[in-house]
């Protein structure tokens, strides 16, 4: 429509127009309209953002089809095989994820409503800090003024312009979970999270998986510990690594992708690239209002989420690291009450668990041995095992580890980092006792369930008491000589 043709919104200008409705757009909303402003929300298609529709529950949903039978074939029942057929289609191992998806879209729907939210189906465009037009998707345009804006778009992946993605065998990390079919091999392009996940996904399903890593290790801000179990456990899936991978040539065709790095030249039938992901900025206009974007098209905000621009706000994957749903629901919180001055939450929670839907998964809070040390902090670490649990054993998980940072003199917990079976669940005890400022006594002193996999803690901490009385012995012995 002709800018001059649009109209404007009816009744008084909106106390918060929220760009973008994922987890940050969706709690940013819900939050301000609890405090009873009035807000609208944009955007492009149904709401739920990536988190939804692409990447978070559509790709759990193809995980669990693969740790099933991961699980299956490691508690090694007799008389029982575990394959599957060689037409089974990506669709068919993800029988759940329609179910979820509109599930979650319908909680987010009513959520909305509940506040009173109104929501708009189309794509933003800055007018000026304080005037939002909206390209309707029925062809309409309304202008939407507001005191706030919050941008909480997005990202998409990164796509090189030397890979031809039109092509049945390229895809990226948001289109792999409609791939129509399960390929033989499959090279993976990027060893970060995402690649990581679908890398594991797609070698416990049967299909030969190449990782490759352009940087020199994987997932490099995991403790080391937990990276070493991770990808022992990598390769018992048959996932080769190639680190320090920057393919200079690409081939594509009806047979497969051809990758080559100097030497060395890697083939496979289809290619996954998941090296980086870019901004949703695309017709918003950030230039004119000031808002500065980085070459990926991430926005920097300050420790409240404020652009730096007077009003305007951001939240979510648009803004980087971590880029979790999680975090991405508290921060939109945060942004909303520092706008307004809310008397509520004023800051995003100090521990933030990060987790890796890898098989097996891994999750982590809190400091790691190589920050401790980085930062010359003491510290002491204990240790337990899976394959030592009864519970692990009986659901066929004993590969796995449960890994505790504590301070060797007050016994105080710094950090948590776990691999195996529920690594994202028993992540959170770790975290309540963080949260608290306790000591890793806390873990000795509780009682579990038996058997459980919860009980890790309890003899991590044994563990790390022992290390502890050997320092001190050695540190007794030394001062006697």
């Amino acid at each position: 429509m002709n800018p001059s043709s649009s109209r404007p919104v009816e009744g008084a200008p909106y106390d918060l127009v929220v760009i973008g409705c994922g987890p940050a757009g969706e709690k940013a909303a819900a939050q301000a309209a609890y405090f009873g402003k009035r807000v609208a929300v944009i955007d492009r298609t149904t709401p739920g953002g990536a988190c939804v529709h692409t990447g978070t529950l559509p790709s759990k949903s193809l995980r669990e089809s693969a740790l099933a039978m991961v699980r299956l074939k490691n508690l090694g029942l007799s008389g029982m095989t575990c394959t599957l057929a060689e037409d089974v289609r990506v669709d068919e191992l993800m029988a759940h994820k329609d179910q979820v998806c509109a599930a979650e879209v319908s909680r987010i729907l009513r959520n909305l409503e509940r506040h009173n939210v109104e929501l708009f189906a189309g794509s933003a465009q800055f007018l000026s800090p304080n005037l939002v037009r909206v390209h309707l998707n029925n062809g309409d345009d309304v202008d939407l003024p507001a005191d706030m804006v919050l941008i909480a778009t997005g990202t998409s992946p990164h796509r090189p312009a030397d890979l031809p993605f039109e092509h049945e065998n390229v895809w990226d990390s948001d289109e792999v979970v409609s791939m129509a079919s399960v390929p033989r091999s499959l090279m993976v392009y990027g060893a970060g999270v995402i690649g990581c996940e679908y890398a594991t996904m797609f070698a416990a399903l049967g299909v030969q998986v190449h990782l490759l890593e352009p940087r020199d290790a994987v997932l490099p801000f995991v403790d080391r510990d937990i990276i070493r179990e991770l990808l022992a456990a990598f390769a018992d899936l048959g996932i080769t690594i190639h680190t320090n991978f920057k393919y200079s040539d690409a081939q594509v065709t009806d047979a497969g992708v051809t990758l080559t790095c100097g030497d060395k030249v890697l083939h496979a039938q289809r290619l996954l690239y998941a090296a980086g992901r870019n901004g949703n900025l695309a017709g918003l206009d950030l230039d004119k209002i000031g808002v500065k974007v980085t070459n990926r098209g991430l926005i920097s905000v300050d420790e409240h989420f404020h652009t730096g621009i007077a009003r305007i706000y951001a939240a979510g994957d648009i803004i980087g690291f971590p880029a979790l749903a999680s975090t991405s629901m508290d921060q939109g919180r945060v942004a909303v009450c520092h706008a307004f001055e809310f008397n509520y939450k004023q800051q995003v929670g100090r521990w933030l668990p990060y987790g890796i839907y890898t098989i097996p998964e891994c999750s982590l809070v809190g400091a790691t041995e190589q920050e401790l040390e980085q930062a010359g902090t003491p510290f002491e670490i204990g240790r337990a095992a899976y394959g030592g649990n009864a519970r692990a054993q009986l659901v066929g998980a004993d590969r796995g580890l449960v890994k505790i940072v504590f301070d060797p003199t007050s016994k105080k917990l710094l950090g948590v980092h776990i691999v195996g079976e529920r690594a994202s669940e028993l992540v959170h005890i770790g975290m309540a006792v963080l949260q608290h400022g306790g000591t890793i006594d806390t873990f000795i002193e509780a009682v579990y369930n038996y058997p459980t996999l919860s009980e890790l803690f309890k003899y991590a901490a044994y563990d790390g008491l022992q290390r502890l009385g050997r320092r001190r012995a050695f540190t007794a012995a030394a001062g006697a000589v």
